[in-house]
């Protein structure tokens, strides 16, 4: 398993949906996170995109000097951005990170918010245009020489990146998205598919769709799911957490929130919504997965929620699916990178650098008992054990 983590430069805090308890997301802040997750182990962070956001390329460039093997998936836009102009972009910052890019290709799901950014393209136009996009993309930094492309929406004469990525043939694209036209695209371009998180036998479903599409064009696509994680020591402490986090939401915050999802177009934002209908009585929608990050929130709107075992049952379910990569996210992040990384990481297949001289937070044992004895993992004195 590949654990990434989150970085929410839309906004943070211990509650959804209200000012209490919330925190400025700063770049203070943000490198608390990015440093945190590098520290901890988690093999990159996610960096949304879009109007509430911080600009993600700006970000990750400001992170990457203060963190050593974290990764960073960045979105490039197709139809807001030049397909040459995001492919010198990537090819920059992959060397200055040392090969630490990943691609995250976002078409726009909200037409007044694309609007606003001058694209007036309907639902599969989109898909086309970035179609085109990862064409030239790809075929760019890939192919010595200068490129010429002639399309429906997109052409360029000559195109050429002199400097080329550290990461051959390119950094990875990863991409979501579930309509028929967004699954085409992903069958034809990118290296890892995402879906955010349905029940797994959503999830099955759509996996088996875009492998069967990759097999077609040639091509292997790898798997990962984008979820927010709710961990907790007891079943009973991560309910009471979920319930929680949504305290202060009212029934007419729900109501607005929903009424700019459904303007949206967006397939995958379509079946986010009707895993809840905006009804707070049954969120629950399969064994430990709690749909209720999504009554407020855009895009990922679901949440593993219980105790270490369980939430670990849960992802190991989806891995036997072919998940590979885990984005998660918590509130708030900062706080909850190292809970997760101190009850979920021990319980799961991933490969976590560490030296074992050194102490952490998670090991080898965290704080000395009256200044010279070593506790044990429960929490007693291990016998003649002391700092001498």
């Amino acid at each position: 398993m590949e654990l990434f983590w989150f970085i929410p430069t839309h906004g943070d805090g211990r509650y959804l949906g209200t000012r209490k308890g919330a925190r400025a997301v700063n770049h203070a802040y943000c490198r608390q996170i990015a440093q945190a997750a590098d520290e901890l182990g988690f093999s990159g962070v996610l960096l949304p995109t879009g109007k509430s956001c911080e600009d993600a390329w700006i970000v990750a460039s400001t992170l990457a000097p203060l963190t050593q093997r974290l990764k960073f998936l960045v979105a490039v836009r197709p139809g807001l951005m030049s397909p040459t102009l995001a492919a010198r972009m990537a090819a920059t910052l992959d060397r200055f990170s040392d090969g630490r890019l990943l691609i995250n290709v976002v078409t726009g799901g909200d037409p007044v918010e694309n609007a606003g950014d001058g694209l007036f393209l309907s639902h599969d136009e989109r898909y086309a245009v970035t179609d085109e996009f990862l064409s030239i993309w790809r075929k760019v930094l890939t192919e010595e020489g200068k490129t010429d492309f002639q399309g429906e929406y997109l052409r360029v004469e000559g195109a050429e990146v002199l400097y080329p990525p550290l990461q051959k043939p390119h950094p990875p694209l990863y991409f979501g998205g579930s309509s028929s036209a967004a699954i085409q695209v992903a069958a034809r371009h990118v290296d890892v598919y995402l879906t955010w998180g349905e029940p797994p036998a959503q999830v099955k479903e759509k996996i088996a769709k875009v492998r069967e599409l990759a097999a077609a064009a040639g091509r292997t696509v790898r798997f990962g799911i984008r979820l927010h994680v709710i961990v907790r020591e007891t079943e009973e402490a991560a309910w009471q957490a979920a319930d929680e986090l949504i305290q202060y939401v009212t029934d007419d915050t729900i109501a607005a929130a929903q009424s700019v999802f459904a303007r949206m177009d967006s397939v995958g934002q379509q079946r986010m919504s009707q895993l809840h209908r905006g009804d707070r009585s049954h969120l629950e929608i399969s064994p430990n997965l709690w749909a209720g990050v999504g009554l407020v929130r855009g895009g990922a709107g679901t949440a593993l929620v219980g105790d270490p075992e369980s939430v670990a049952a849960r992802m190991r379910e989806y891995a036997d699916l072919g998940i590979e990569t885990f984005i998660l996210s918590g509130y708030p992040h900062l706080e909850e990178a190292y809970r997760v990384a101190e009850l979920l990481f021990p319980l799961l297949p991933v490969n976590v650098p560490r030296n074992p001289e050194e102490r952490t937070y998670i090991s080898p044992f965290g704080e000395m008992i009256a200044n010279e004895l070593i506790p044990n993992p429960h929490g007693a004195v291990e016998s003649g054990t002391t700092t001498s």
